[in-house]
């Protein structure tokens, strides 16, 4: 199945892809020009042997990410993996965020802190970024936005400078992986259903099969199981809670019992 990607989705597509560690072939054909292929496994695009460290690839990504218009179909399964490929494995999910990151100067920041004055962020656990993408300055803004809180009080939590914070959080909001609540909200949309809801619950592509649903699924899981967070406080614990039987819901909708 083919779909349509304006400017900035590619991005997107490329953190989750990577993030649900998706395996398979990604075609994008731009309006004009060759359709680019590139090979993921596990998240990763194969990069070249000449392209040891990343470089060519990052470029790639970058040009494809550029595209005014463009469509794009992912095929899921087993792809080639040479002997030596394991050294030549570039993560999507850490290009998008250095991607993102990279889009934001000082006067990006200021429109950025406008933008969100008065709204509450809280962390989409299904799209939270993997812990190997993570430091701890990262850790602890992610943990500041396990509850809705506005960028105010996340700023004190996180101890760090604002500008690092800043550029994390426009990351964050554009791979979704942030809800937001209050005054300065977006317009709700009219959310998914059925089973385009459980693939965007899991964090999966709704074109992935059911060994990446449920890897997804167990990862998640891990994270959200509330007797796997024993010192949570009851607040904390009910929205484990109830997150978990989200995602589990989710599951029984993709992946029939076996």
């Amino acid at each position: 199945m083919t779909e349509t990607l304006d400017r900035g989705e590619f991005v997107r597509l490329a953190y989750r892809l990577g993030r649900s560690q998706a395996t398979g072939v990604l075609t994008v054909r731009p309006a004009r020009g060759d359709a680019e292929v590139l090979v993921l496994r596990r998240g990763h695009l194969m990069a070249p042997d000449t392209d040891a460290l990343g470089r060519a690839a990052a470029q790639r990504l970058a040009r494809i990410a550029s595209l005014s218009a463009a469509s794009y179909r992912f095929d899921g399964g087993t792809a080639a993996y040479p002997p030596g490929a394991a050294t030549r494995q570039f993560s999507l999910a850490a290009w998008a965020r250095r991607h993102l990151e990279a889009q934001i100067d000082s006067a990006h920041a200021q429109v950025l802190v406008r933008t969100l004055a008065g709204t509450r962020l809280l962390l989409r656990l299904d799209l939270a970024p993997d812990e190997s993408l993570c430091d701890d300055t990262d850790r602890r803004i992610l943990a500041a936005m396990r509850v809705p809180r506005r960028l105010d009080q996340i700023w004190p939590l996180a101890r760090t400078p604002r500008f690092r914070l800043l550029t994390f959080i426009h990351f964050l909001r554009e791979v979704g992986a942030v809800e937001f609540e209050g005054i300065g909200a977006p317009a709700t949309r009219r959310p998914p259903t059925g089973a385009a809801a459980a693939y965007r619950l899991l964090g999966v592509d709704e074109r992935a099969d059911k060994q990446a649903v449920k890897r997804a699924y167990r990862r998640l899981a891990r994270a959200l199981h509330p007797d796997l967070h024993p010192s949570a406080t009851a607040e904390r614990r009910r929205l484990l809670e109830r997150k978990f039987s989200e995602i589990s819901a989710a599951y029984r909708e993709l992946v029939a019992p076996e």
